[in-house]
């Protein structure tokens, strides 16, 4: 009893994985993607560090959540364990365990006093697909428009609530990355930050396209020592 009370005040390593999500749970909730990895880590018996309290739950926190219906192979997770595993033994055994949509491309152990991912999270890198009969100057030149505007009042409506703000302290950047006989792939590089974060589908609007994204994939996230 000691022993686990003990583990439970002093994790002893931290994980940082990067995932990626694929079109298989493409439609699944940020809340069943954390207990998707619950599962995995108690069926890999991964000895998972918990929190303390009355209702003590695994310390693991991915980096953002990801809208439905969106891609990714730039997902962040720390992972807290109560004693050291090698990091070789950690991906063969979650590899075992994970389901066909979740991939893992990175892994590394780091200071167990370091802030968390969350908050040192500044952007997030898209890669958006649309579909438009435009012409390629007509969308150059809503893009270099959009870049050079100051501000751009935004309204958005969630059920009777009217959020409003200002959604171009969300944009980072934008870029043309190339066109088919179908429309443009873009990429969008927005704030994602305890401030605010950028949609795609917003900046689409933002940018004049009448018809939403065909696709949206998160490329990477952006920490702050980046």
């Amino acid at each position: 009893m000691k022993r686990s009370l003990l583990s439970k005040n002093e994790p002893q390593q931290r994980i940082a994985v990067t995932f990626s999500r694929g079109e298989e749970l493409k439609y699944i909730s940020h809340l069943d993607m954390m207990r998707l990895w619950q599962r995995a880590l108690r069926r890999a018996g991964m000895p998972i560090a918990y929190s303390q309290g009355f209702n003590p739950h695994p310390r693991i926190a991915i980096g953002a959540p990801l809208a439905v219906a969106v891609t990714s192979e730039g997902e962040l997770i720390d992972i807290f364990m109560e004693r050291t595993v090698s990091l070789d033994f950690f991906v063969k055994s979650m590899r075992e365990q994970l389901p066909l949509g979740i991939g893992i491309h990175g892994i590394k152990e780091v200071w167990l006093k370091l802030p968390s991912t969350q908050s040192q999270l500044r952007f997030a890198e898209y890669k958006v697909e649309v579909e438009s009969k435009k012409e390629a100057k007509e969308i150059g030149k809503a893009v270099r428009s959009l870049i050079k505007k100051e501000s751009l009042p935004w309204e958005h409506t969630r059920g009777e609530s009217v959020h409003r703000y200002d959604i171009r302290t969300l944009i980072d950047d934008i870029w043309i990355i190339g066109q088919s006989e179908y429309g443009y792939t873009l990429g969008m590089r927005l704030r994602n930050d305890s401030k605010g974060s950028g949609r795609p589908d917003q900046v689409l609007r933002a940018l004049g396209f009448d018809e939403p994204a065909t696709s949206i994939h998160r490329i990477k996230l952006i920490l702050g020592n980046n």
